[in-house]
């Protein structure tokens, strides 16, 4: 295929993903992440990823998409915007990552992708591919920066000089030919805003130890939160903001526009409807949300851990 046809396809399909919603698409040619390779197995070898055991699996496949998708040659990359400034009526309330206001986002993206890919084939004829939203051994993150939709920050999340860091992200992995975007630099300078602000250490200058990460504590991790983050969870009771809050870059965030993302009742709640919160009203309030995946009972070992009700 020439190069003219490449660049009518890859801007064909930019067009049709916004408007679909999502703000920013960028494509990399299928290749293995070689770069990448010795950055994982030091990570996995000093245990970074906690109690997350399958992150050890599917080695080859996480620096890979051909081993995902058979005879892949592009990389889509796709930001989906989920920025919600609202925040809880206290601050000495819980408080949940703003990821998690609405919908279930895998619901929501999956669907998105689906389409886009009937999309291609109306246009293109059949194409072998997948769709992936936080679902499978696929480097996100790093496709994302080599797609040129930002960078890998100092607290490893990939930031939009545009809009910075609140978005989800997913991939098509494709048989068709398209033409790569090319990175950008680092933006992030000598800020360590990042690093500072985190209550357990978990940030070093690109490089997360997930174990200690308030998000990880408080959703990955099925026992019970080790005592050593007694008192530093500020209130954190699903995911956790903080770094994306004190990225300087983030102050270019845009609201979302997704009616599926719209913040369900408990960001009004007091302290006494935590207390008070039981399996029943759980399930009703938090159904379809990404609450609901990790349960009523995580959620409650957390609340009791950090007790941050009197």
């Amino acid at each position: 295929m020439n190069p003219i046809q490449r660049q009518q396809r890859s801007h064909w399909l930019k067009q049709q993903a916004q408007a679909m919603g999502f703000s920013f698409c960028g494509i990399s040619a299928a290749r293995k992440l070689e770069e990448e390779a010795p950055r994982l197995e030091n990570w996995l070898n000093k245990n970074h990823h906690g109690a997350m055991g399958y992150m050890a699996n599917h080695f080859d496949k996480r620096l890979d998409p051909r081993l995902l998708v058979p005879g892949a040659k592009s990389v889509v990359s796709l930001l989906y915007n989920y920025h919600n400034p609202e925040s809880p009526s206290s601050p000495d309330i819980p408080k949940i990552a703003s990821y998690a206001y609405g919908r279930d986002y895998h619901k929501v993206i999956k669907k998105k992708l689906l389409d886009l890919m009937k999309l291609l084939e109306v246009e293109y004829g059949a194409i072998e591919g997948r769709a992936f939203v936080d679902s499978a051994p696929v480097m996100e993150r790093q496709w994302a920066a080599q797609a040129g939709l930002g960078w890998t920050g100092k607290n490893t999340l990939l930031i939009n000089k545009q809009q910075g860091s609140y978005f989800f992200l997913a991939e098509l992995i494709l048989d068709l030919d398209l033409e790569a975007d090319a990175p950008i630099k680092d933006y992030c300078g000598t800020c360590t805003a990042c690093i500072d602000a985190c209550p357990t250490d978990a940030i070093t200058p690109y490089h997360l130890a997930a174990e200690k990460c308030i998000s990880y504590l408080t959703i990955e991790l099925k026992d019970q939160i080790p005592s050593e983050f007694q008192g530093k969870m500020e209130n954190w009771a699903f995911g956790c903001d903080i770094c994306q809050q004190v990225c300087p870059w983030n102050r270019f965030a845009k609201k979302h526009e997704e009616p599926e993302f719209t913040s369900r009742a408990f960001l009004s709640w007091t302290e006494k409807d935590w207390q008070e919160l039981n399996e029943e009203t759980f399930e009703k309030v938090f159904q379809g949300t990404p609450l609901k995946r990790s349960g009523f009972e995580k959620l409650k070992s957390t609340l009791n851990f950090f007790n941050p009700i009197s």
